[in-house]
């Protein structure tokens, strides 16, 4: 008779562990391989948030402390990254701030009409992605699948590419050296991302909420006023968020049709000639930095909230 043989036992794999602690200690810690791996990427990522704000607050914050502080002073350390007390003042920004009658460079009227146009562009903008958004995520029609790759296909031609043409046709519409014509111009800059960008949000809130309102007798008008909008509000205000940035950073189309028409200044544009200027110090150029960008700093805090909330949780009444 022949004599089966069983196989050995296959040998079971201990988990890697980490020692730490002294050699010369016998009450040596043990660390596994997961707890050691979320120790050291823990480490790595505290690093790395560290980095990113440095390199983001400490230019702002060199920028600010140059704002006010008197020239004189910057031109004896320029290196110096604090400002005493009887260096302090606020001249620089009086003279921003002053309007060009008085002696200043007028960034108080610039910063209004950035503001119209910025705020303007949002409104309409948003006016005019919401539908286009829904209507893409919810209604099925032909080439369906293909609207949002032809929308982002917009921002395959440069600006400069356009914008001759765009100026040749406003100025025929007599909108060349307008808020309007400019506003315009940024709404159709717009529009297609933000189309994207609220797509992809509305395709994740589930179906069941919009059948449970028709049940209710809602139409797809009051569904979408009262039930997606209110849950798309985190989306909306990033969406809005980023257009402001847009319209109120833009230069090329600003310089293209209001460069004729100082009265109807952005403060991105009046920024540029501050900083073309011989005769306009480094630390009021810095006072108008600091103009510029104030406003998208205040209103990102501001929508801080609403863009980290998740209002979808809990939403399904199935």
């Amino acid at each position: 008779m022949t004599q089966l043989q069983t196989a050995p036992p296959a040998r079971t794999e201990r988990p890697t562990v980490h020692t730490v602690g002294n050699k010369g200690n016998g009450n040596r810690r043990r660390l596994t391989r997961a707890q050691f791996e979320e120790r050291l990427f823990g480490a790595l990522r505290r690093l790395v948030i560290v980095f990113l704000a440095a390199i983001t607050i400490v230019p702002f914050y060199y920028m600010l402390m140059l704002s006010v502080k008197p020239i004189d002073a910057l031109l004896l350390n320029p290196g110096n990254l604090w400002v005493s007390a009887k260096e302090f003042t606020l001249a620089t920004y009086e003279s921003v701030l002053k309007p060009v009658s008085e002696g200043g460079q007028g960034f108080l009227g610039m910063l209004l009409n950035s503001a119209l146009v910025a705020i303007a562009t949002v409104v309409l903008t948003l006016a005019a992605a919401v539908p286009g958004a829904y209507a893409v995520s919810r209604l099925k029609f032909f080439g369906n699948r293909h609207v949002s790759a032809l929308f982002l296909a917009v921002y395959l031609f440069p600006a400069t590419l356009l914008a001759v043409p765009l100026f040749v046709m406003f100025a025929k519409m007599g909108l060349s050296g307008s808020l309007v014509g400019l506003a315009i111009v940024y709404i159709a800059q717009t529009v297609p991302v933000s189309i994207y960008m609220l797509k992809n949000y509305f395709v994740t809130i589930p179906f069941s909420i919009e059948e449970a309102a028709a049940i209710d007798g809602a139409s797809r008008l009051q569904t979408v006023r009262k039930i997606i909008l209110p849950l798309a509000l985190p989306t909306l205000m990033a969406t809005g968020l980023y257009v402001f940035m847009i319209a109120w950073n833009e230069f090329l189309f600003a310089l293209l049709f209001l460069a004729a028409e100082p009265d109807r200044w952005t403060v991105s544009l009046g920024l540029q000639q501050l900083a073309n200027g011989i005769e306009v110090s480094k630390t009021v150029l810095m006072a108008g930095s600091v103009v510029l960008t104030i406003p998208v700093v205040l209103l990102f805090f501001a929508a801080e909230r609403l863009l980290t909330e998740g209002l979808t949780s809990g939403a399904d009444k199935s």
